[in-house]
C-alpha cells in the first residue's frame, strides 16, 4: 500500500518544511498556521475539502502569491518563490488543476515554451524543438504527438502534457493538484507508475486528490488540512479512509462502497432520441433514447468518444450524420445557445474555458443563462429577482462564497463547479447533460451533487451523467451507455450493470460488435422503435 520513502523516521531533515504560514485575501482567511513536510523519496497526499486551502498553499510554494507570514525550507535552507520562474530555478515543480496551456501552440511548444532551443540566439530550431519533445514524451512513456495543436486535444491529453511540462524542469519536490480528474484507469497507473520512477532519494511528490482509493495506492502519508489550518498528518498504512475523512469535515462520513440505491424512478416518454449520429474525427453510428426523469450514464475509457457526444448533441462540435429529436421533433442545433433554447443544457467537462466567466461574479455566473427568460421584463432586467433567485441557489447546493458578488475566480474548484450546476439549474432545463460532474471535488460536495442529480431525475428532468469514475456511472446511472472508439458498444440496464461488464464493452473493438440497440436490456426493449415517443410540453418545474 503506497509508495515506499526512502527516508522512513525524521533523523534528517524534511526535503520540504512548511511552518505557521497564513495567507489572507480581502474578507478571507485562507491559511492560518499551515504547516507540512515532505521527506526525502516520499509521496504525500494533502487532502482536505473544497475551500479548505489547498490550493493556496500550493500558489504561496509555487510564488504564484506571497505568504503573509511563515517559512519554507527546502533541505534545511530557507527558500521564499517570488514566482513561478523563480520556484521553478528552486526545484518547485507544480501541475495546476486548471491548465496553463496555450492551445494555438503544438504540443513541443508548450513543453518547452521561453526555453527554446534557438539558432544564432534569435530563431527557434524547430527540430530541435521537436526532437527534445519527442525523446520527452518517448521517456515518460505518454500517448502524445509533439506536432498536435494542444487546443485540439482532449481535456485528458491536455492534463499529460501539463505533467511532461512540469517534469520536463527535473524538479526535486513536485506538487500534482488533481493530477488523474481527467484520467481513465489506464492512464492513472500509467501516471502513479511514473510518480514511483521519479520518487528518489533527492526528489519527493505533494499528491493532491480527493480520490481515496488513488492516495491509498501511491502514498506514503496523508496530510490533512481543514478551513486553512493544519489538522494532522497519518501513515496511509494505518489509517482508514473513513478516519481521513472524519479528520477532513470534522465528523464521522461513512465511506465503505455501498451498492446502489435501489432505482425507484419510472422514467417517462423519451425526450431526446439520437439515432445514426457521426462527426468527422470520432463519432459513427451513435444511437440511444433518453426518457424523461431518467439518468442516463454514459461510461468508456478515453478517448471513447462520450465528450464529442455531448458536444455533438449541443451543436459545439459539427454533425456530419444522423438525427436528433427533442420531445419528439427533429432539431438541427447549430450552438449550444441554440441547445439551451430547446431545454438542453450542457456542463463542460472544462469548466474555466466554456462554463464559466471568471472575472465575473457569483450571481452573474449562476443567473446569465436565464436572464432573459426569467429575469427580464421587456427587455430591462429585474435585478432583484436575479440577486434572489442566485442566492438561493448558492444556499441550496452550499456554494461557499463571501457574497454573490465575489469573483468566481477566486473561489475553489469544487464550488466553480457548483457554480456552474447551479446555472443550468435557474435555467430549468428539460435535458441536462453533465460531463464529469465532480471532477475536482471533495467527498462531501460530491454526495451532495450526486443528491442533486438525483433530485432533478426525480422531478422529471432527464439527465445524461458522462464521468470516468465508473462508481459514479453505477452509482447514479438507470441505463449505461457505453462506447468504445467513437461508437456505442453495449447499453445496459443498472441491474446488469457492473465495472466488468462495462469494461467488457469497453474495451471491444467496434468493428467486433455491430450496433447496438438504442435500448438496453431487458429482451423486450432490444429493438428500436421506429419513431421516437413525444414528449409533451410540461411546465416549469419547482426550483430551491
Amino acid at each position: 500500500m503506497g509508495g515506499t520513502a526512502h527516508s522512513s523516521t525524521d533523523l534528517f531533515p524534511p526535503l520540504l518544511d512548511v511552518s505557521e504560514v497564513t495567507k489572507s485575501f480581502p474578507g478571507v482567511r485562507a491559511l492560518a498556521g499551515m504547516r507540512l513536510d515532505l521527506r526525502h523519496g516520499e509521496v504525500l497526499a494533502l487532502v482536505g475539502e473544497n475551500g479548505a486551502g489547498k490550493s493556496t498553499l500550493m500558489r504561496l510554494l509555487s510564488g504564484v502569491d506571497q505568504p503573509d507570514t511563515g517559512r519554507f525550507l527546502l533541505d534545511g535552507r530557507e527558500i521564499r518563490p517570488s514566482g513561478p520562474g523563480h520556484a521553478r530555478s528552486l526545484g518547485i515543480g507544480i501541475i495546476h488543476q486548471e491548465f496553463a496551456l496555450v492551445p494555438d501552440l503544438t504540443v513541443a511548444q508548450n513543453l518547452f515554451l521561453g526555453r527554446e532551443p534557438r539558432r544564432w540566439r534569435w530563431f527557434v530550431d524547430r527540430r530541435a524543438l521537436d526532437r527534445r519533445a519527442a525523446e520527452l514524451v518517448d521517456e515518460l512513456g505518454l500517448p502524445l504527438d509533439p506536432d498536435a495543436p494542444v487546443g485540439a486535444l482532449s481535456v485528458a491529453h491536455q492534463q499529460l502534457v501539463e505533467i511532461a511540462k512540469a517534469l520536463s524542469h527535473r524538479p526535486r519536490v513536485l506538487i500534482m493538484d488533481e493530477p488523474t480528474a481527467a484520467l481513465d484507469a489506464d492512464e492513472v497507473e500509467a501516471l502513479h507508475a511514473l510518480i514511483r520512477r521519479f520518487s528518489g532519494p533527492n526528489t519527493g511528490v505533494i499528491y493532491i486528490s480527493h480520490r481515496m482509493d488513488e492516495i491509498r495506492r501511491i502514498a506514503d502519508r496523508i496530510t490533512v488540512i481543514r478551513d486553512g489550518r493544519y489538522v494532522a498528518t497519518r501513515a496511509v498504512s494505518t489509517t482508514s479512509t473513513d478516519e481521513v475523512v472524519s479528520l477532513m469535515v470534522g465528523r464521522a462520513v461513512p465511506t465503505s462502497p455501498a451498492a446502489p440505491p435501489a432505482r425507484r424512478r419510472r422514467p417517462g416518454p423519451v425526450v431526446l432520441s439520437v439515432r445514426g449520429l457521426s462527426t468527422r474525427e470520432l463519432l459513427r453510428d451513435v444511437s440511444f433514447d433518453l426518457h424523461r426523469g431518467e439518468i442516463l450514464g454514459f461510461a468508456g475509457l478515453m478517448g471513447a468518444g462520450r465528450t464529442e457526444t455531448a458536444r455533438a448533441l449541443v451543436g459545439a462540435d459539427p454533425v456530419t450524420g444522423g438525427t436528433i429529436a427533442v420531445r419528439g421533433r427533429p432539431v438541427r442545433i447549430r450552438n449550444p445557445a441554440e441547445a439551451a433554447a430547446l431545454g438542453v443544457g450542457y456542463l463542460s467537462e472544462d469548466r474555466k474555458r466554456l462554463g464559466l466567466l471568471l472575472d465575473h461574479d457569483v450571481g452573474t455566473n449562476i443567473t446569465l443563462s436565464a436572464l432573459a427568460s426569467h429575469f427580464a421584463t421587456a427587455g430591462v432586467v429585474r435585478r432583484r429577482a436575479a440577486r434572489a433567485a442566485a442566492q438561493r441557489y448558492v444556499r441550496a447546493l452550499g456554494v461557499r462564497t463571501p457574497s454573490l458578488d465575489r469573483p468566481v475566480q477566486h473561489l475553489s474548484g469544487g464550488n466553480q463547479q457548483k457554480v456552474v450546476l447551479a446555472r443550468w439549474l435557474a435555467r430549468d432545463c428539460d435535458v441536462l447533460i453533465v460531463d464529469e460532474p465532480t471532477r475536482g471535488v471533495d467527498v462531501g460536495a460530491k454526495e451532495e451533487i450526486h443528491q442533486l442529480l438525483e433530485g432533478l431525475a426525480d422531478e422529471g428532468t432527464a439527465v445524461i451523467v458522462i464521468s470516468s469514475e465508473l462508481s459514479e456511472v453505477l452509482r447514479l446511472a438507470d441505463r449505461v451507455v457505453v462506447m468504445s472508439e467513437g461508437r456505442v458498444t453495449g447499453v445496459l440496464p443498472a441491474a446488469e450493470a457492473s465495472q466488468e461488464a462495462i469494461m467488457r464493452y469497453a474495451t471491444l473493438r467496434p468493428e467486433n460488435t455491430g450496433t447496438p440497440p438504442p435500448e438496453g436490456p431487458p429482451a423486450n426493449q432490444h429493438r428500436a422503435a421506429t419513431a421516437p415517443q413525444a414528449e409533451p410540453e410540461h411546465g416549469r418545474r419547482s426550483r430551491p
